[in-house]
């Protein structure tokens, strides 16, 4: 009987992969300013709080021109063009020093804030990549909302420290290349179940990097996937994220962003690199249900035989824009578009650059 029937044809990308389509809508320059004394610069991670229809930026100054901390925008679009929403504005509301273990605000060069994530507990967990010169670890701390202040610290994996013989690092994540991304899949639960939180390095590891796998290059990373509820945090698994090949001529390259999308284990990835023709901007659909947990592996150098990676599908190659693209850093679903669909919202870290800028990307995003 099945044989007669006109089933349709699935094939096993199909299975694998969400029917995701972005449209471009917007380019959008936040104006340089200073907020409460602070340079507003270095936007590298951004979150979307649909409760509050506000946005968190986390500021990845090392405290170099003001403590480390996180600004609230809002995002105001604009209405006359339901079809084809533009951003109107975007405004900074607030700053928020975050602090540390002992409640005082991180001292200059100690941290290097990359990522953000807003939680169900009304909490933000940042990320930060670790100073690798100083032998300072990379490390993911929750904070409250609206103080700032530390509540607690998720275990690292020792391999992700710094360490060196003699001039040459032997061990961990390299400078300016650790918890670059980080991104939360929230139950529809609330917060009392337990969430996944996930960090991935921007480049490989030390005891990961080879000729043919470097660091800046097609590198093999790696993605920590934890279960959170209040009063428990559980590393649960460790995957490998293979990057694609730099375009020729790179001088950096690197996983700046991930996004979670559904409970089902997608993502979205955010891909940059930098070079004589400027920066080059990816954007990917991840599949992580089919990864090996790679936390016995205990180097990446080599055949990993049986090591299966998140799979990787290109979305959009932003340079296909037609627009200049600076050193975007940071994605977040943003609020919801007039026609239903969710925005997807791109920023990039202007390194506190007068030759940079703090560009924001709009898109409508279809297929969640």
């Amino acid at each position: 009987m099945l044989a007669g029937c006109n089933l349709p044809q699935v094939s096993a990308e199909q299975r694998t992969f969400l029917n995701l389509t972005v449209d471009f809508l917007d380019a959008y320059t936040l104006p340089k300013q200073e907020f409460q004394n602070t340079p507003v610069g270095g936007l590298s991670g951004l979150t979307y709080d649909r409760k509050r229809d506000l946005l968190y930026a986390i500021s990845d100054d090392r405290s170099d021109f003001a403590p480390a901390r996180f600004y609230t925008l809002k995002l105001t679009l604009n209405a006359t063009t339901p079809d084809a929403p533009k951003i109107q504005q975007v405004e900074i509301q607030d700053v928020t020093t975050i602090t540390d273990e002992s409640g005082n605000p991180y001292a200059k060069g100690e941290v290097d804030p990359e990522g953000i994530a807003l939680s169900p507990l009304d909490t933000l967990f940042i990320s930060s990549e670790g100073i690798a010169k100083k032998e300072i670890s990379p490390f993911v701390r929750e904070f409250d909302l609206k103080t700032g202040q530390w509540k607690r610290s998720l275990p690292i994996p020792s391999r992700y420290t710094p360490k060196f013989d003699k001039d040459q690092q032997v061990q961990g994540v390299g400078e300016n290349l650790g918890f670059e991304s980080l991104t939360l899949n929230a139950t529809n639960g609330g917060a009392i179940e337990p969430f996944r939180l996930f960090t991935a390095t921007e480049s490989a590891l030390a005891q990961d990097a080879e000729p043919e796998h470097p660091q800046q290059g097609a590198s093999r990373n790696r993605l920590l996937h934890y279960s959170i509820d209040p009063t428990r945090t559980l590393l649960v698994s460790e995957h490998l994220y293979p990057m694609e090949t730099p375009p020729e001529g790179a001088l950096y390259h690197g996983l700046t962003e991930l996004l979670a999308i559904d409970q089902g284990g997608h993502f979205l990835s955010l891909e940059r690199s930098f070079g004589a023709q400027g920066f080059g901007v990816k954007l990917f659909q991840l599949a992580s249900g089919s990864a090996s947990d790679t936390t016995m592996i205990e180097s990446f150098r080599g055949a990993l035989p049986g090591a299966q990676p998140i799979q990787k599908k290109l979305l959009l190659d932003l340079s296909q824009l037609g627009i200049p693209l600076d050193n975007l850093e940071a994605i977040a679903i943003g609020p919801r578009l007039p026609d239903g669909n969710s925005s997807l919202l791109l920023m990039s870290d202007d390194n506190f650059s007068k030759q940079q800028s703090t560009q924001i990307l709009l898109f409508r995003l279809k297929g969640l």
